[in-house]
């Protein structure tokens, strides 16, 4: 089997996700993903969950996050950790970026 070690920038497109809401999947694996997802000012990704481990850092703008029962306003810097299968949703604030990492690999992104 052959690894993919690099995934240059301009192989993998934005795609729309929602209104004001896109992502792009970066380097992955089995086991690893890292997704960029954009965010505009008032989009909602709506409480969810899923089975993978996931970390959200956030690269621009003003989020306002739910996970499980608590509520946190984050900006630029800033991280978060959500366990497998807890519900969790976003509002942004302020248009932005956010780098998401999920382990395994989300093949629905795909």
């Amino acid at each position: 089997m052959t690894v993919k070690n690099y995934f240059p920038e301009d192989e993998s497109e934005r795609v729309a996700v929602d209104a004001g809401l896109s992502r792009k999947v970066g380097a992955h694996n089995d086991n690893l993903m890292v997704v960029e997802v954009h965010f505009d000012k008032g989009v909602t990704a709506p409480l969810h969950h899923h089975p993978h481990e996931q970390i959200t850092y956030v690269m621009s703008g003003r989020f306002e996050f739910t996970i499980g029962d608590e509520t946190y306003i984050v900006g630029a810097g800033d991280s978060l950790y959500k366990q497998p299968n807890i519900e969790h949703g976003a509002t942004c604030l302020e248009a932005g970026t956010l780098l998401d990492v999920f382990t395994p690999r989300r093949d629905d992104f795909l």
